[in-house]
């Protein structure tokens, strides 16, 4: 992924680099005033310290605060608060309790696990020279190794985000400022958090500091340079860092070796920032620890407490989801963290009737629209406006549509993540080129060479990267493309009709599923004739009022999902079932031209009664939903075509949905329900416990004993003046 914005890092640097100011406020801002004391923390003066800790006084010195500290947090981030409307003196008066309240859990986390090491460790905690080192002792290696390339990320990207400017204006081609839009999956770049790689460094331009001393991680591809980056430009960026921290008064008089980044006093001071966040985050962990025994409890191969959580929220779940309306408002909040775990009986729990009012089941549905174009739009209006002036009868109507739905192509609707503000694409012949593997994927014997999300999607064992959930991300861009000089591109798309969309549609299916494009995975059973339907009528009905709307599907059709496609499995990665949702999901991505589905879960809502969606899309989506999970439809409508594809389903007879088994295998096994309620379950109450000791030490320590504050020192920031 190639940003074409200029980067927001949690540096102050950063934020120095880019331009960040404070505007409408006078400050004093000379090197000795920044140096004034705000606040000095030391949570061992309190009546708890001494009753919790007695004998590691010795551990706590003071931690002072300068105006220069609040003037940094400001860069970090805070000044957004400005711009969005808060006062300068809200916003110092909230950086200066965030700077109390971490030197307070950042004193007590570091007692905490220095008490934990046991005898001798005060002692050997003391002899040691720096606060670094004082840190480094209470943490594992991992932690130390995650600190560090955490701060080297960060200094990576403040340095680039200024080389970034200096190729900008010695580039005699103007780069391509792209401003398209589209939707993208959620979890773009995020990585496993325990990934740290071997050889991360941070590339200044300078000895030391140089793209072969960070070998591993260029071979990797953790860190890649900017295009047209040089020796020459990297250098120019970092004199430009330097010359931000020294007019912020961030460079000392000892820091006289200013090439050696990590020498100098700043990056050391975040480094010690960066080591605190470690040990508060380790302190946390053992605060967990001593609750996940409750959590982890097993009793007769079964998770207990879990199945007890499951049991409770059933329960209340049953008295909350008693009437369909009350149901489907829960089915519009599902999410990771939000389950339908209960449906209640409703009034037609029959088989399916197309005569019947309802069709007897809830469900989500995925919706691929392949709208008119905008020709067809002002013919469709003309139709529209004879209709609705009694020229054309209702059947009339639909016969006339037809003749354009026929005619409706559609594109590959992605161009924005060529030409967007992000250029989210990747070349896959380069790709394999340079690392040498081979990525299978779809459209390549098309001359189809372009995917998408590079990162997520190569690293295919997920060391790095996380998988992105349901997307597949193996849909190669549909049509030709040809990357420009000043950085855009110059896209052909490939047109689709619907019987073109419905080939695509069961290829990638297929492909997903085998490997190969062509199966008997999607069964397609379009209806003959349908354009020379004429009369849409129900027999026997009212000819001007009472429609048939099976007439307007143009195409039915199941995928088999094989044995695992049940509910409690619809994430579990290796099953047809998710397989198959996130090969449409991407399919979604690639040609609706209805973005409101792509931020829904799993899909709309489908109710088993009256809808707010078209009748013709309701009618569809209802029989898709009665036959189940795998089955689609086609039908025509007001917008075009929707391609809609059955994600899931509630029966109307009333229960549990789910009725798990909390055994080992089942928890333990990714992507199953069990696992993903028990994960929710963990990570909620675990971050209960860790919000409660934290408030309850901040309420133990952060008192007047503790901490003193010198407004004075601050008001011109705040404008309290």
């Amino acid at each position: 992924m190639k940003s074409r914005k200029k980067l927001l890092c949690l540096a102050v640097a950063a934020s120095l680099v880019m331009g960040a100011a404070f505007t409408g406020c006078t400050v004093t801002n000379n090197e000795e005033d920044v140096k004034q004391t705000v606040a000095v923390v030391n949570i061992s003066k309190t009546d708890a310290f001494k009753t919790e800790f007695a004998g590691y006084e010795s551990a706590v010195t003071d931690k002072v605060f300068l105006k220069r500290d609040m003037m940094t947090a400001y860069y970090n981030g805070y000044y957004q608060y400005v711009q969005m409307g808060q006062s300068y003196a809200q916003v110092f008066e909230t950086i200066k309790d965030s700077l109390v309240s971490n030197a307070v859990t950042t004193q007590y986390a570091t007692v905490y696990m220095l008490k934990a090491k046991g005898d001798g460790a005060l002692a050997e905690y003391l002899a040691l020279a720096t606060e670094a080192e004082r840190y480094e002792y209470l943490l594992d290696d991992e932690a130390v190794a995650k600190a560090k390339y955490n701060l080297s990320v960060t200094l990576n990207s403040v340095l680039d985000s200024a080389e970034r400017n200096i190729i900008e204006d010695t580039d005699s081609d103007d780069e391509y400022s792209g401003s398209e839009t589209r939707s993208t999956p959620t979890g773009i770049d995020s990585t496993v958090d325990e990934y740290v790689p071997e050889g991360y460094g941070v590339y200044t331009g300078y000895e030391g500091y140089l793209l072969e001393d960070m070998q591993t991680a260029v071979d990797n591809k953790d860190y890649e340079p900017l295009d047209g980056s040089t020796k020459v430009t990297r250098q120019k960026a970092y004199a430009s860092f330097l010359h931000s921290l020294k007019s912020n008064y961030l460079l000392t008089a000892e820091d006289t070796q200013t090439t050696k980044i990590w020498e100098l006093s700043y990056v050391q001071e975040s480094y010690v920032s960066q080591l605190q966040s470690e040990v508060i985050s380790a302190f946390q962990d053992e605060v967990e620890k001593a609750q996940e025994g409750k959590i982890n409890k097993v009793e007769g191969n079964v998770y207990s407490y879990i199945q007890e959580q499951y049991d409770s929220l059933l329960k209340v779940q049953k008295a909350d989801y008693n009437s369909a309306s009350s149901f489907e408002s829960a089915m519009g909040t599902l999410s990771s963290s939000k389950f339908v775990l209960y449906s209640p009986k409703t009034e037609d729990d029959t088989e399916y009737d197309e005569d019947a009012e309802s069709h007897g089941k809830f469900g989500y549905v995925y919706n691929i629209l392949l709208p008119f174009s905008r020709a067809q739009e002002a013919q469709l209006s003309v139709l529209q406006s004879y209709r609705d002036n009694d020229i054309y009868t209702e059947s009339q109507y639909f016969y006339e549509r037809n003749k354009l739905m026929k005619n409706i192509q559609t594109t590959d609707q992605r161009s924005a993540w060529f030409n967007g503000s992000t250029d989210y694409s990747f070349r896959v012949s380069e790709y394999e080129e340079e690392s040498g593997k081979t990525l299978g994927y779809y459209g390549k014997g098309d001359g189809r060479d372009y995917l998408f999300f590079k990162n997520n999607v190569t690293d295919t064992e997920h060391k790095q990267y996380e998988a992105l959930e349901r997307y597949d991300g193996r849909y190669s861009y549909n049509g030709t493309v040809k990357k420009n000089t000043d950085g855009s591109y110059t896209l052909i798309p490939k047109k689709l009709t619907i019987d073109d969309m419905l080939d695509e549609f069961s290829a990638y299916i297929n492909y997903v599923l085998t490997g190969e494009p062509d199966g008997d995975k999607v069964q397609t059973h379009i209806k003959n004739g349908y354009y020379q339907t004429r009369n849409f009528t129900k027999t026997g009905g009212d000819t001007d009022k009472e429609i048939d709307y099976s007439l307007l599907v143009y195409a039915t059709g199941e995928v088999k999902l094989g044995e695992n496609k049940g509910r409690a499995d619809m994430f579990y990665a290796t099953t047809d079932r998710y397989k198959v949702m996130s090969a449409v999901n991407e399919l979604q991505y690639a040609y609706t031209t209805d973005t409101g589905v792509l931020s829904q879960y799993i899909g709309y809502t489908v109710s088993a009664y009256d809808t707010n969606y078209i009748k013709e899309f309701e009618y569809a989506a209802q029989a898709a939903v009665k036959l189940g999970e795998g089955n689609f439809a086609v039908c025509a409508g007001d917008y075009g075509w929707h391609l809609i594809y059955v994600t899931e389903t509630f029966d109307t007879a009333g229960g549990d949905v789910y009725n798990p088994s909390f055994t080992e295998a089942r928890v333990t096994t990714e992507g199953t329900f069990e696992n993903r309620f028990y994960n929710w379950i963990k990570d909620s109450h675990l971050a209960n416990e860790v919000t409660l000791k934290t408030n309850t030490v901040l309420k133990e320590y952060n008192t007047e004993k503790a901490v003193t504050v010198y407004t004075d020192a601050y008001k011109d920031l705040s404008g309290l003046n």
